[in-house]
């Protein structure tokens, strides 16, 4: 199977239909955020027509008020695999959420969880917010915090939790690489810093004047506000706070960018540790045909 990776912005979406459409495969969702039903604007989901005919599975399955689940997520991803394979087609996983690329891709299982250090963990997480929390992982982990924004309480929860239990860092946890599958190859999409800013600016005022604000506050009605996980999504959570009249829209479209950047980088950082990544340039004119040619 084909993997295509990396940051956001980078145009792994387009690039995965043009290889499904060159070797007769169906992508397969692994962005985190795209598992929502109705989260599009903002997570730059890939509208009908761009889609080009090629199938994609494991987009628009979730309420925005059920809380993710990488586990979940595994066993959903390895069901859409196995269906596309058992119909001689080729599945194209394409997204830049580094854990749920993993968990696709990888035999990896996932640590047990404590109900009651969970509940302490989370009652600490509403009473002192996520940054206090953060702050004490990257003490007790620095690799797992600086893989998880600070903003993200319920993995900062639960990756606290798997140190607590287990006594070991949580970004111990995920053992070396190994696919479950018996041919993989991960095309890595690279974009020149500067430029991957610059294409992050212009997908968010894009995703502005596309009626994000609108979307929020359609979502919201279906309780997004609540959502553990989708209500933390980046873009979302800004516009949140600007609907509870807690700063301006020009801040929370300016808090998008940076929150945004910010975790570009963490993808980048967290795909680079994986030796198995092959790099192309994003802008390279011929990029379809060197990804064939990994490919073959």
């Amino acid at each position: 199977m084909i993997a295509v990776v990396g940051p956001t912005a980078a145009g792994k979406s387009d690039l995965a239909v043009e290889l499904a459409l060159r070797v007769g495969g169906e992508a397969v969702n692994a962005d985190s955020m795209q598992l929502y039903r109705g989260m599009d604007i903002g997570t730059a989901k890939l509208a009908p027509d761009e889609m080009r005919g090629v199938a994609h599975h494991l987009l628009d399955i979730w309420d925005v008020t059920v809380t993710a689940s990488v586990a979940e997520y595994q066993r959903l991803s390895a069901d859409a695999i196995a269906e596309i394979r058992a119909r001689s087609r080729m599945p194209v996983l394409v997204g830049g959420s580094g854990l749920y690329v993993r968990a696709a891709l990888d035999r990896l299982e996932f640590p047990g969880t404590d109900p009651d250090v969970r509940a302490r963990l989370e009652t600490e997480l509403a009473e002192v917010g996520s940054d206090v929390l953060h702050e004490r992982l990257c003490a007790l982990d620095p690799a797992a915090a600086e893989a998880i924004l600070p903003s993200n309480g319920r993995r900062i929860v639960r990756a606290l939790e798997v140190i607590e239990i287990s006594g070991r860092r949580f970004s111990a946890t995920l053992p070396a690489h190994d696919y479950r599958y018996e041919t993989v190859v991960q095309i890595g999409l690279e974009v020149p810093r500067d430029e991957l800013d610059e294409r992050i600016g212009l997908r968010v005022e894009r995703m502005w004047e596309a009626g994000l604000v609108d979307e929020v506050r359609d979502l919201e009605k279906k309780g997004l506000r609540d959502g553990l996980t989708a209500g933390r999504a980046l873009g979302y959570a800004q516009v949140l706070t600007f609907l509870a009249g807690e700063c301006s829209e020009e801040q929370a479209k300016a808090e998008t960018v940076r929150t945004t950047r910010r975790f570009a980088r963490r993808q980048e950082s967290w795909f680079r540790r994986d030796p198995r990544v092959h790099w192309l340039p994003y802008d390279a004119p011929d990029l379809a045909e060197r990804a064939l040619a990994l490919v073959r």
